[in-house]
């Protein structure tokens, strides 16, 4: 891999640079005035600085910059990617790509994102998927928002419109959020998730109301519910786990602390979602019952900035999910009524001057064994009938741009990411896992990445 290494950044540079006009812009830079490593840490994001946590919980709506390019809220981004897997995938990694060694056109997505009025901003991202050859609607957070006073002290109040649990969320230790902010599309993943963490976004419309005391507390409530039929193939989006039955309700809890060029928080979220399982694309089986997850998680984070040379993330994420599978034991794809599910997420990360970063990650999932909720199959699943993997990740990132005195600041970024994923634990097995004699470490994963922004 190491020989191949040169000649395969020079492939995705080329594409990626191909695909970038020269005079798009990028939105929030250009709309503050500032550069990217003000906002975000490494200078390309999504992990957000005090000062980018602030402009979103803030609806998007500071200024600061100048020209007509400063009011014009769009911005784009294209990923073009390799995937080496340890063991091929037979029969191929997705439609219209090898068993192994795949380069991809990953996707391109194009946002409206930043201030519409002094009380109202947006983040809307559209994307094409050149693994799944179709458009979906990604990410989206609409807000309205006003500052107030309490005291001597600053109160900013709001509301948000988005499409999923945490897409809203100012940290950078959430699901949506979280490490690793890329990964291959073209490499197996654990079959187990939590709600929280990807069954309700991208196919969801959510309406929260948030509070900011003081720069200090964060508290915000709200509900879900999924989308209709109609609205599902409007956006593109999956069904997941299939239709809630009522509003899912949402709460999100947490308390900063800012000092001497450093930044901590904990907190807290809680999401129950009552569910009709899906039996095809579209159908709900409530006569048959419904299922109930209840996920209530714990989060916290730490980041050193200092003066910029030197630069230090961690974050930790413990969700915890119960699950009463009524619905899915009636009919027959759940083993038992009631289970539950636990993931546990940690990372750190390191960057010098915001340009090359270095990030160790974990992911450990495990719970009450399932045989017919996890069944054996080629790849995808469980011999054991266990939901339990344990992932370790590495990361090397190159963000040569997003400075103040950068190269076409701030009208183009680019990071350069080479990550490694290493299974020691997949789907409830390490050895013939998924009882087609595939191991765990089959699924160690090499994926090679550039990524711009404009």
């Amino acid at each position: 891999m190491s020989l191949r290494i040169p000649a395969i950044i020079a492939v995705l540079l080329a594409s990626v640079f191909a695909a970038a006009p020269a005079d798009a812009v990028p939105a929030f830079a250009q709309q503050t005035g500032e550069p990217c490593t003000t906002c975000h840490i490494g200078g390309f994001g999504p992990q957000l600085t005090p000062f980018g946590r602030a402009f979103k919980i803030g609806g998007y709506t500071q200024t600061g910059g100048e020209g007509l390019a400063s009011k014009i809220p769009l911005s784009a981004f294209v990923i073009s990617s390799f995937t080496n897997t340890e063991a091929g995938q037979p029969g191929g990694a997705a439609p219209h790509f090898g068993d192994n060694n795949n380069f991809a056109f990953d996707q391109v997505s194009v946002f409206l994102a930043g201030r519409i009025t002094d009380y109202a901003g947006a983040f809307v991202q559209g994307t094409y998927s050149g693994i799944d050859r179709a458009f979906l609607l990604d990410n989206t957070d609409i807000r309205l928002t006003t500052p107030l006073s309490l005291g001597d002290s600053e109160l900013r109040v709001g509301a948000s419109l988005n499409n999923g649990p945490t897409v809203q969320d100012p940290f950078n230790s959430t699901p949506v959020w979280m490490f690793p902010f890329a990964s291959s599309a073209l490499a197996p993943t654990p079959a187990a998730q939590p709600l929280l963490a990807n069954g309700l976004v991208g196919n969801s419309l959510g309406l929260t109301a948030y509070v900011w005391y003081d720069r200090h507390l964060y508290l915000e409530g709200g509900g879900y519910e999924t989308y209709g039929p109609s609205l599902l193939s409007l956006t593109g989006s999956g069904l997941g786990p299939g239709s809630t039955a009522n509003v899912a309700p949402y709460a999100r809890a947490a308390w900063e602390w800012d000092w001497s060029g450093q930044s901590a928080h904990v907190g807290a979220l809680l999401l129950s979602a009552n569910i009709n399982p899906a039996i095809s694309a579209f159908s709900a089986n409530g006569s048959q019952g419904k299922d109930l997850y209840t996920d209530y998680a714990l989060d916290a984070g730490y980041q050193y900035l200092g003066d910029g040379t030197n630069i230090g993330t961690a974050y930790m994420l413990l969700v915890h999910e119960d699950q009463d599978l009524k619905g899915s034991f009636n009919t027959g794809a759940s083993s038992q009524s009631s289970s539950n599910l636990n993931q546990l997420r940690m990372n750190t990360t390191y960057f010098y001057r915001n340009t090359y970063g270095l990030t160790l990650g974990w992911q450990y999932t495990w719970g009450k064994a399932n045989p017919l909720l996890f069944a054996p199959a080629p790849i995808t699943g469980s011999r054991t009938g266990k939901p339990d993997s344990n992932a370790f990740i590495i990361e090397a990132d190159w963000i040569p741009f997003g400075k103040e005195d950068s190269w076409a600041r701030p009208f183009a970024n680019l990071k350069i990411g080479l990550q490694y994923v290493a299974y020691t634990l997949f789907n409830g097995a390490t050895r013939n896992y998924d009882s087609f004699r595939r191991n765990a470490s089959d699924n160690n994963t090499v994926f090679l990445y550039a990524w711009m922004a404009f």
